[in-house]
Parts: structure tokens; sequence; C-alpha cells
């Protein structure tokens, strides 16, 4: 059977990584995977990026669609996508994430005419009329318009969120999909969209328990220049800076730390900015910077005592999954799909959305009950080996495959 995943990169963004170990997970069961995507980072036989013969002509569309709040639909090069030879050979297609300016949604009739696919969700934006996450608004449930947020991701120089919330229901109804979502708090969200007319599939993400394992937390912190007797934060994003990350949440609830706390602690960090959250603080940072290795990044979460998110709005981040496979406890709040892996009492502290007090007692009350953490870092690995293995991902996935090709 071969599988074609379209995606916005094959290890670039969380979709993007989470995509590509699918398809590494697919590859070590003997399915014949491929990728087909936006920007390539990796030169195999097996990755290919989307044809963009048309860029001169779409860019100039772009000047009149872009001003008009439609940012995808002049990308007509995602209509030549059945003549590549990694399309012709596919027998199921796999959708994952669209809206990064690689792909032109309308094109989706056509690609899924003569095969099977389905549309992995790693966030909101397929039913909406433009963002990714909507926050509190629900207007998607309903055709959108008077959009409250044009300048969330991905921003919009006009709100026509109405008309492309209808031409993405248009697509739908002319579409064979099957949708696959990630955490129970999507699904929910996709049973009260224009997709619920859509077969509907909970399959989360799964991760490699052997690239990310807990390491001896003292060997690591020595590894890292971390004194023994430190205590340990942890905080990972692309963009420290990205509000939807909640760096402004963290700096607040790490500014209300004892200061005898602050004193004797060490936040690591992994993205840009992490030294000013650290200086406005008071307290010692190690800024790693953008890491792509695994092993790194599992050095850095067997060395922290607890990894803190103060997401406003996710659905099943990769993070929580590489902390937890670690045996690393997380302090985040009940937002999306995190109540999915931070399980409170069990795998970490759940504190109440935007709460940077609470999200801060949560911090105090792990950093000052190793016994707990001990406890917590025994269930958050026996959790992923049982629910998040990438082979029982993988196994899951063919099984929808082949129920789609056998059709």
């Amino acid at each position: 059977m071969n599988i074609l995943h379209i995606n916005q990169s094959d290890t670039g963004g969380g979709a993007g990584i989470a995509g590509y170990r699918l398809h590494q997970g697919l590859l070590a069961q003997g399915v014949n995977s491929r990728l087909l995507v936006g920007s390539a980072k990796n030169s195999n036989d097996r990755v290919a990026t989307v044809p963009t013969t048309k860029r001169r002509m779409e860019n100039q569309l772009y000047r009149f669609t872009g001003r008009f709040g439609l940012n995808y639909i002049h990308l007509f090069s995602s209509f030549d996508i059945p003549q590549h030879s990694f399309y012709q050979q596919a027998d199921v297609l796999n959708f994952h994430n669209l809206h990064t300016g690689f792909f032109n949604y309308l094109a989706i009739p056509a690609l899924t005419e003569s095969k099977p696919a389905v549309f992995t969700l790693h966030d909101m934006w397929s039913f909406t009329g433009h963002c990714a996450y909507s926050y509190d608004c629900d207007r998607w449930k309903s055709g959108c318009g008077k959009c409250p947020y044009p300048n969330i991701y991905p921003a919009i120089a006009r709100d026509n969120t109405s008309l492309e919330w209808k031409l993405k229901n248009w697509v739908y109804s002319r579409s064979h999909l099957t949708i696959v979502t990630l955490s129970h708090w999507l699904t929910e969200q996709v049973q009260q969209s224009m997709l619920n007319q859509l077969p509907i599939h909970c399959i989360p993400n799964g991760i490699d328990t052997e690239a990310y394992q807990p390491l001896d937390p003292q060997k690591c912190r020595s590894l890292l220049g971390i004194l023994p007797n430190q205590k340990v934060l942890m905080f990972a994003s692309q963009s420290l800076q990205d509000t939807r990350k909640g760096s402004d949440l963290l700096l607040l609830a790490l500014q209300s730390l004892p200061e005898s706390l602050k004193a004797e602690t060490v936040l690591i960090t992994i993205g840009d900015g992490g030294e000013a959250i650290s200086q406005s603080v008071g307290m010692g940072n190690l800024n790693l910077g953008y890491v792509s290795g695994d092993r790194l990044k599992c050095i850095a979460y067997s060395a922290a005592d607890l990894f803190i998110f103060p997401t406003r709005a996710d659905n099943l981040p990769l993070v929580l999954q590489e902390s937890m496979a670690c045996g690393t406890p997380i302090v985040s709040f009940k937002i999306g799909g995190v109540p999915d892996l931070v399980r409170p009492g069990v795998t970490g502290y759940l504190a109440s959305p935007e709460n940077a007090q609470d999200f801060c007692n949560g911090i105090v009350q792990l950093l000052e009950d190793r016994q707990q953490r001990d406890l917590m870092g025994e269930n958050c690995r026996a959790i992923i080996l049982e629910e998040y293995p990438l082979e029982l991902q993988a196994q899951r996935y063919i099984e929808l495959y082949r129920q789609l090709y056998q059709n």
C-alpha cells in the first residue's frame, strides 16, 4: 500500500514533525510512505516539494485575493499535484497542515476524486473562516463573519471569513475525506463543525519511546553545566515570544515565585527569546536556542524537574509527549487537548486558563514535593508507553488506510 502525505514541511513546525514521525512509523511497519511538502529540510527520494510552476502568476493573483482576505486560493499549482509521480503511485492520500502558503484547499475535490484521503487535523483551521485557533469565538459553528480576531494566524487583510467558511464547506461537500483528530477536545470541536458529516476518527500522535526516554538527571545536568542541587524548570516553543504559547503568562507566574525558590532555580529554554524571560524574573537561564535533535532535547527534558507550558490554545502538543516520555511532569493550563496528557495529580498540574497565579502555585507545589514529582514522572513514562507509542499510532493509521483502500 502506497501512502502520500501532503503537509507544510517534512520536519519544520509541529505539524511537520508530527507528520514525519508518522511517516517513519509507517515505513518501520513496511508501508510505502512518501511526503509532498511545501518546504523540505531533508533530501531523500521519499520527500518532494509541491510543484511551483505557476509562482509568478500566483504572486500577481495574490495581490488581489490577499487584499480581500482570501489567503490561499491563488495557489493554482496545487491543481498540478496529480501530475506528480508521488500522487500517481499513491493508493491513499493523507492531508496534514494545509495553511502555511503552499496549498490551495480548492484543489481537494480534484485530488480526492479518484483516491481516498485522510485529513489529519493539527488545529482548527480546516473548519474556520481563517484562524488556526478561535480562542473564545465560536462563529465557526454557524458560518463565521464579523471576525473578532483578524490578526490571529493566519492573519487576514479584510474580513471575508464568511466567504472562506462557505468555500471550505463547498469543498468538503465535494470531496472524499475521512477526518482524523489528535485529541478529545478537537474531536468535540469537529463534531460541531461543517466537518461533522464526514467520518471522524481520533488517533493521537505517537512518539518514538526509544529516542525519548528518561536519562540520568545528574549526568544530563552535568552535560548542560547545571549544578546538582539546583531546581530546574524547562519551557520550549518555536518562538518564545508567541502570545499563543503564553510567554507573558509565564513571566507573570515566574515573577510570583518566592525569591528563595527563584534563587535556586534555573530555567532551560528552547527557542528564541528565553534570556529575556529569565532576566526579567531574576532567575538563572540556559537558552539552548532552536533544537532539532532528539538527543539534546531528551537531555534537556531529563535534566528538568518540571516542564512548564503556559499555552493559551493547543491541540496535542508534541513537547508534552516528549516531556512525558522522558519522565518529566508538567505544569500547564486546562486548554484544548492538553488535559489528554496533563492529568492532575497523575502526570502534572493543570491551572485555570489565563490564571498566572494558579500556574505559579502549581510550580511551587511540585518543586517542593520531590516524592510527588518522582511518582508523576513514573506515571508519565508509563502512560506514554501504553497510550502513545509510535508503533500504535502507525497501526491505527494502517488499519484506517486499508479500510479506505478496500472500499
